[in-house]
């Protein structure tokens, strides 16, 4: 209960009943129950959607799904996605990028990346099928909240201070398979096979990232951790369009 309690307050801005005191390896084992923070998450947006579905046109509840979790969230992952694309457009080697990516100032290319982001977000959620929507609200969140756990665990760190750092230093195998067995479980229990099947893309996707992360940059940051987050809720929400389109359920 306690590591579930610190990744809800790590990756959440719910309120506790009390604030947990946590030392720098404790937020990489609580990375262990990351997919049931997302799953938390989750829960909110089918609540949500539950709440506003009656009552209002379904683009406009959507749009407030997808402000919702911003929200929920406190943008912690946004930041990572527009900083990671500021660093692509940033011309120079490792050490820019990572300059630019630490700027708390967000530029051009990060505002077109995080708006981009933020409509393919909205797009994918208004596209789902609505006999399978509230099944994709709980699971998008946790895949992209153990997408934070693959690109953590055995990765080296591009800077020594930050997030990432503190992640990478207390989470490893342990943590690793707790976190995609329930990832696996969760995504069964909500789609069966085709729930198992876009965790293995998902899974080739966020390795993919991190290699290119240890090849760009030496390793991962916070910000490559919270962009790879973004970027596979977008991706799983496309995946579950697509593999449900035109399809009944």
């Amino acid at each position: 209960m306690r590591l579930y309690l610190i990744a809800i307050q790590f990756l959440t801005i719910i309120p506790l009943p009390l604030r947990l005191r946590w030392e720098e390896h404790d937020l990489g084992r609580s990375m262990a129950v990351f997919p049931l923070a997302g799953l938390t998450i989750g829960g909110m947006l089918a609540a949500g959607d539950a709440l506003l579905a009656p009552y209002l046109p379904r683009p406009v509840a959507d749009l407030l799904l997808v402000a919702l979790l911003a929200g929920v969230t406190g943008a912690l992952h946004h930041d990572g996605l527009a900083d990671v694309c500021d660093g692509l457009a940033a011309r120079g080697g490792r050490e820019r990028f990572l300059a630019v990516m630490k700027d708390s100032r967000v530029g051009a290319v990060g505002v077109v990346g995080l708006v981009v982001g933020l409509l393919l977000k909205y797009e994918a959620i208004l596209a789902l099928p609505p006999e399978v929507k509230r099944q994709a609200l709980l699971f998008f969140p946790v895949v992209a909240r153990f997408a934070q756990v693959q690109m953590t665990v055995g990765s080296q760190r591009a800077r020594s201070d930050g997030l990432g750092a503190a992640c990478i230093a207390g989470a490893g195998i342990p943590q690793f398979v707790a976190a995609y067995a329930l990832t696996l479980a969760a995504a069964y229990f909500l789609f069966g096979t085709r729930g198992i099947a876009c965790c293995l893309v998902l899974y080739l996707f966020t390795w993919g990232i991190r290699r290119w992360a240890h090849h760009r940059l030496g390793g991962v940051t916070g910000d490559v951790i919270g962009c790879a987050s973004e970027l596979n809720e977008i991706f799983a929400l496309l995946i579950i369009v697509g593999m449900f389109h035109g399809v009944t359920v």
